[in-house]
């Protein structure tokens, strides 16, 4: 025995007195354009020994000559061990394809789902841009694009309206792509598709560059949202999801109303009826109906890849889903308030929402080899919001329910369906060249089926309360039916070539020159008619209940002569009456581009840029306002520079500095003289605007501690030259229109962004290392914007006048400070058990919603505060479940007129809290 250790003490010292060997690396992933592979666990099987691969793909392990079992492993990937001899530095430069690593197969790729994976793109990235992943997007509890971009540093939604506001510009200011091609709008007042639209279920990660460069079309001034779809990696997978839930406004109201008409999907699309001035041919009810006020979603999602001779591979993923969601708001709404504070309207509302949502996508990816690819992306969204609205009170101080008791009821039903259909290819032709391209065909198709308004006022004024009601007669459109169809089409082409030149002594290329050619091809096309229930003003008007609609408006009084059916050009006796209102745009961009990017030392990294855009824009109408038509256009060349540079101050610290300009479109409803009324208001276009000029600038500090962890601080500047501004024009009816409001805006100030691990720990049991993980992230923006209000630049542009309250004043939209923070726990118990605990908040200071004219002051939004909680668990190998408890503060959403007297609510509202339960589950 004695022997036998003497002789296993010898063995050992003499191992022990060899010198260690090296096996080192860099770890790259083919089937993400050789992104490096972060994370990925090169470890000794049996002992403790071993490492993670760096933020650039690096590798080293230390160890004696002699044979081991090395263990490669990714989280969420199968792990693999295999037996290698070593006996000198040994250094392995491979791209990953889910096969060997010469005789070490590891199954691990790059998720660009995950936080850690997109901060590595962040910090190697030259341009100054942030992104927001799936996974993310989970642990928060997202589930739409809308809400999850308010998460990223300076960016909020305008409460009621959907508005996205990124440094305090809004809609018309920015731009949203899918996959680099530009998407449609579903909504002729808005340049922008809604983002809540848009399942997360469908997302990869989403792209956020605030700064202008030359590879996004130049109608540009906040920030450019791209939306990268998911495509299928790893194993084949078929997940089945199911979640419910409820707003507590809605769940609490006795019943739930809505209109008669649309279905439970969303589908519906009523037509207008025929011959609808002879006849009442209206086959939906003016009555609402009760309904159970209880969300539900449904999905479906896998995904599977087929490898074939030659290194070719398909991959699939296919995801489809449908999701309602009910929700209840009351309040009170004022309009016309004067700058003694009186409101020439004044109601209390209540209203109830029925939104649904219907996704469909289907992606392929086939690459021929390492260097070639072709992916197709098809993308069907059906999306729907069916709303019934309530207002009594005062319709209008002067004549028209003027001591309260006036009621409206508006039912509205606007269904979106978009078609997206995407190719795009990756090519390396060579060591130097690269070449992109992309080819994009969308569809939009947005309705208004039967929006109906009924108004009816009290037929004793000096009893208004309790008195009996009778149908409003003041205008023809005060009660009315009202169809509407938009549609555009639009293709979209970029294609891209790069060239790689000038090795330094490392044989690594130090510049690259790029250009490339974008086009995009649009036409939009919108049609409305409006019936109008003319009351006959000579005879008595029976009494009507507002619970019982359709016993006034049917074919009975019709006969009867109560009233007329009419549109704008008049009644049955006008030969054209049933010509509908319509706008038709045409709008051609042509674009070329190129950039030199070069290393100017091994710290410095610079882009110089130029993008060259011949825009013509083209629109005619046949409108209430301008019943005979008439037409304009616009042909401009937009010539625009940008420049960034990257300075590697340390290995986790970065410098970053941009520049650009860009320019800034009106939209084609804001050209069209189209009257749209609502009950708070009504809106025109005027065709004399004309395109902004913007300049933006950035500086950006930012450093990377360790993996999943990011500090950053941003400086940032921009000057708009002839802002265009939504505006009160100077009339009778004090109309809302567009205009160029005066010489320029600014808008400057700084952004943190904060993410960092507070507690990262391993335990092991039962040979199993699980962890326990508290992370901590934050991000704020704090500006301050300004912009001249020229009455005489206006009236001599226009044919309009604007009296501004103030020469000077806050860009519409902008918060002052705008605040998001989470801390999330994270706990395993066992290999498919553990429990994630998520609290988001979210604040935005006050800001300005309207401008104040004649006098009148701004319209303010008060600042508010949000706060949510989301639980999330894996209970076993293939089921998961989700908790989250949504505005659990359920602040009130307030708005006031800042009039010099003192300010004036003006509106007033909560939004509910929302709870939901989810379960999935993996088939496979």
């Amino acid at each position: 025995m004695k022997k036998f250790l003497l002789l296993i003490s010898l063995f050992t010292t003499i191992a022990f007195a060899q010198d260690k060997v090296q096996i080192s690396g860099k770890v790259l992933d083919g089937e993400m354009d050789n992104e490096p592979l972060l994370g990925a666990t090169v470890l000794i099987s049996g002992t403790t020994t071993g490492t993670q691969t760096d933020f650039d793909g690096n590798y080293i392990l230390e160890v004696y000559p002699g044979t081991y079992t090395l263990e490669y492993s990714y989280v969420g990937y199968n792990s693999t061990k295999e037996n290698i001899i070593l006996s000198a530095n040994k250094t392995i430069n491979k791209t990953l394809e889910a096969n060997s690593l010469e005789q070490i197969v590891i199954v691990a790729q790059t998720n660009r789902e995950k936080e850690s994976t997109l901060l590595i793109t962040q910090k190697k990235a030259i341009e100054i841009k942030q992104q927001i992943g799936a996974q993310e997007l989970a642990k928060k509890g997202i589930s739409d694009v809308a809400t999850a971009i308010t998460k990223v540093s300076g960016i909020s939604k305008q409460e009621g309206s959907n508005a996205i506001f990124v440094r305090g510009l809004g809609d018309r200011y920015n731009s949203t792509t899918l996959n680099g091609l530009p998407l449609p709008s579903n909504n002729p007042s808005r340049k922008n598709i809604s983002l809540d639209i848009f399942s997360t279920d469908i997302v990869e990660y989403i792209d956020v560059n605030k700064i202008y460069h030359n590879k996004i079309y130049g109608d540009f001034g906040g920030a450019n949202v791209n939306i990268i779809s998911k495509n299928h990696h790893g194993k084949g997978s078929l997940k089945i999801g199911y979640g419910s839930g409820y707003n507590f406004n809605a769940i609490n109201e006795d019943k739930f109303y809505l209109q008669d008409g649309p279905n439970y999907f969303g589908f519906s699309n009523q037509k207008q009826p025929n011959n609808p001035l002879s006849g009442y041919n209206f086959t939906t009810s003016l009555d609402r109906e009760t309904k159970s006020p209880f969300n539900q979603s449904f999905s479906l999602t896998g995904g599977i890849k087929f490898d074939f001779k030659n290194n070719h591979r398909l991959s699939v993923f296919t995801t489809t889903s449908f999701s309602n969601n009910f929700s209840y708001v009351e309040g009170v709404t004022k309009g016309g308030v004067t700058t003694d504070g009186v409101a020439r309207s004044d109601y209390l509302y209540e209203s109830f929402s029925y939104k649904t949502n219907t996704t469909g996508m289907l992606n392929l990816a086939y690459r021929f080899n390492r260097n070639n690819t072709i992916k197709t992306n098809s993308l069907f969204i059906n999306s729907s919001n069916k709303n019934l609205s309530d207002y009594s009170g005062t319709i209008d101080n002067f004549d028209n329910a003027e001591n309260g008791g006036g009621f409206i009821r508006r039912s509205t039903f606007n269904k979106t369906q978009l078609i997206v259909n995407q190719l795009l290819g990756d090519h390396k032709i060579n060591d130097r060249i690269n070449l992109n391209w992309a080819l994009g065909y969308n569809y939009v198709l947005n309705n208004t089926p039967d929006r109906r308004q009924i108004m009816l006022v009290p037929t004793d004024n000096n009893n208004p309360l309790t008195s009996p009601k009778t149908v409003s007669d003041i205008s023809d459109s005060n009660s009315h039916r009202y169809f509407e169809e938009l549609n555009e089409n639009e293709f979209a082409t970029n294609i891209e070539s790069s060239y790689r030149f000038s090795k330094n002594e490392d044989n690594e290329y130090k510049g690259k020159f790029s250009f490339g050619y974008s086009g995009r091809f649009k036409t939009v096309d919108l049609e409305a008619t409006q019936f109008n229930f003319a009351i006959n003003r000579t005879i008595n008007q029976p009494n009507v209940d507002v619970n019982n609609l359709d016993a006034y408006f049917n074919q009975a009084n019709l006969t009867a002569g109560y009233f007329k059916i009419k549109t704008f050009r008049g009644g049955l006796n006008i030969q054209n009456a049933l010509d509908p209102q319509t706008y038709n745009g045409t709008q051609t961009i042509n674009s070329g581009y190129g950039n030199i990017q070069y290393s100017i030392n091994s710290k410095l990294i610079t882009i110089i840029g130029l993008r060259a855009e011949h825009v013509t824009q083209e629109i005619e109408w046949m409108t209430s306002l301008d019943p005979e038509g008439d037409k304009n256009s616009f042909d401009k060349v937009e010539i625009m520079p940008n420049t960034s540079f990257k300075y590697e101050l340390t290995e986790k610290q970065n410098l970053k500095l941009a520049g650009s300009k860009s320019y800034t479109l009106p939209q084609f409803k804001e050209r069209a003289p189209f009257l749209y009324e609502d009950v708070e208001g009504s809106k025109y276009g005027n065709p004399n605007l004309y395109p902004s000029t913007n300049y933006n600038a950035d500086l950006r500090w930012e450093y990377f501690p360790k993996s999943g962890e990011v500090i950053s601080i941003t400086g940032f500047g921009k000057l708009i030259q002839n802002p265009i501004n939504e505006v009160i024009i100077a009339s009778a009816a004090n109309d809302i229109s567009w205009v160029n409001s005066g010489k320029q805006a600014t808008i400057y100030g700084a952004e943190l962004e904060f993410k960092k691990d507070i507690i990262n720990r391993t335990r092991t049991k039962e040979e199993l290392e699980l962890t326990n993980k508290l992370t901590f992230g934050f991000n704020g923006a704090f500006m301050v914007s300004d912009q001249d209000f020229d009455k005489k630049k206006v009236t001599t542009e226009n044919d309009l006048t604007v009296n501004f309250t103030n020469d000077n004043g806050k860009l519409t939209g902008a918060s002052e400070v705008l605040l998001n923070g989470d801390i999330s726990f994270f706990k395993e118990f066992s290999k498919h058990g553990n429990l994630s605990t998520t609290i988001v908040g979210n604040y935005s200071s006050e800001s300005v919603y309207a401008i104040g004219s004649a006098g009148k002051g701004n319209l303010v939004n008060e600042g508010f505060f949000t706060m949510d909680i989301i639980l999330k668990s894996k209970i076993s190998k293939r089921i998961s479940a989700g908790v989250s408890i949504k505005n659990i503060l359920d602040s009130k959403i307030k708005r006031y007129q800042d009039n010099e007297t003192g300010k004036v609510s003006v509106k007033s509202f909560k939004k509910g809290v929302n709870a939901s339960l989810s379960l999935k589950y993996d088939l496979f």
